[in-house]
């Protein structure tokens, strides 16, 4: 083939190759298999690993209405062929599921946040303890009157080092339309025993008023005492007037 039948045919290789490449460019990555969606009556669920063969599914279920139902814990040991169910009664809708070992004996707790409709709690927390195939429920505590100073719910939940951690915003007050004080308040949960311990971890700063006010007393009663010298002088000198005129007459 001469030179001349290269020349010819050269624009339509390149027109050939551009073609080629665009059709690469346009190519759609492929697309990851979507979630399927879970089928009534099912609301929720989560696969929780805690080692190798150990693993719990946790659903959450009931028909009807939405603000209550039931906890379902499906736990498979397949390292011992071993196969349980746990159920619960449930108040709200779940958001997350958290794997702990608080108490650091090697059997893992499971705590199950549940959003509630509940304005003075705001949250639910279902708290279990797995010792092999045995299930037990534990009562997690709620907030005190003062540990709820300002509370307005926000919660947010996390386990570091093996505790649990709430933390939530801090509001002026605990009615409806108090503003942000730009404060948290901390606290970290652990298990001894079967009962939970709570330590603040946060300083609290909602009651600023007492130093101030303890300031005010000293400085009233200075100015009664400055008071008091300055009218012992005023009549000192009355009194000092008054002999000169009986002197004089």
């Amino acid at each position: 083939m001469g030179i001349k039948n290269y020349v010819a045919i050269l624009p339509c290789l390149v027109l050939l190759w551009g073609c080629g490449g665009n059709d690469k460019k346009n190519a759609s990555p492929a697309k990851k298999p979507a979630k399927p969606a879970l089928q009534a009556p099912f609301r929720y669920h989560k696969h929780v690993e805690v080692a190798p063969g150990n693993d719990f599914d946790v659903y959450s279920w009931g028909r009807g209405a939405k603000d209550v139902g039931s906890l379902l814990i499906l736990h498979s040991d397949s390292a011992e062929m071993k196969y349980t169910t746990t159920t619960g009664d449930l108040e709200g809708s779940v958001v997350d599921v958290y794997n702990t070992d608080m108490d650091s004996d090697g059997n893992p707790e499971l705590l199950v946040q549940a959003d509630a409709r509940d304005t003075t709690n705001f949250v639910n927390i279902y708290s279990f303890e797995f010792n092999g195939n045995d299930a037990r429920k534990l009562d997690f505590p709620k907030l005190t009157k003062k540990q709820r100073k300002g509370y307005r719910g926000k919660d947010n939940f996390y386990v570091k080092e093996g505790k649990f951690i709430r933390e939530f915003p801090i509001y002026e007050s605990d009615s409806t339309g108090a503003k942000l004080t730009g404060a948290k308040r901390v606290f970290e949960y652990g298990l001894r025993g079967n009962n939970f311990t709570v330590e603040q971890l946060s300083k609290d700063s909602t009651d600023k008023t007492q130093p101030v006010a303890a300031v005010s007393e000293p400085v009233q009663q200075e100015n009664k005492s400055l008071v008091s010298r300055s009218t012992k002088k005023k009549r000192s000198s009355s009194s000092h007037r008054r002999k000169r005129r009986r002197h004089r007459g």
